[in-house]
């Protein structure tokens, strides 16, 4: 393990992007550099900081986390068994919509090295699958969201580039909050 803050990436990711080579290499390095801009948002600061909102927004640099984490999951599911491991979003209640939200949010008894050693875990996760999945060209429908056109599919690679983007928007999103927070900046 290493440590997260920092983007020293660990022994074991680094072997499985230079055993991947190529594509894989490729989709592993990009993801590993937003995720290091995402996790070094929070250098420096205490649990109480990454847990404030300082824009006219909902978002803190620890919710940030927990949602990146949450939606890598989420996607990483997707690829091993399909859209039934996302569920409905359609068919979401509130109550739902109000467990989503707290992705969003530090709760009580979070801290910021428990958020990023689950992110680190989600992140060791989606690595490995990238490095051994046999094919990035296996697709499923995706599962029913009113953001989704009805009866689309997405590849494993498609799927995994999303995780780029999300990752890389979250970043972005992170670094306005940070330097909102005390002026520090982390992609400029």
């Amino acid at each position: 393990m290493t440590d997260t803050t920092t983007g020293t990436e660990s022994t074991t990711r680094e072997q499985a992007g230079a055993a991947a080579g190529g594509e894989r290499a490729d989709l592993l390095a990009v993801l590993g550099k937003q995720r290091y801009f995402l996790r070094f948002t929070t250098r420096d600061l205490t649990d109480e900081q990454v847990g404030l909102r300082t824009t006219a927004g909902e978002l803190c640099l620890g919710g940030l986390i927990k949602h990146v984490a949450s939606v890598e999951r989420g996607w990483v599911n997707f690829i091993l068994e399909g859209p039934s491991a996302m569920g409905d979003f359609s068919a979401m209640t509130e109550a739902d919509f109000a467990r989503r939200a707290d992705e969003f949010r530090m709760l009580p008894g979070e801290t910021l090295a428990g958020v990023l050693a689950d992110y680190a875990d989600t992140a060791r996760r989606t690595d490995e699958l990238i490095a051994v999945l046999p094919d990035l060209d296996v697709s499923h429908p995706l599962p029913k969201a009113p953001w989704f056109e009805p009866g689309a599919q997405w590849s494993a690679r498609r799927v995994l580039m999303h995780i780029v983007a999300e990752t890389a928007q979250h970043a972005g999103h992170a670094d306005i909050i940070r330097e909102t927070l005390d002026g520090a900046k982390s992609m400029g």
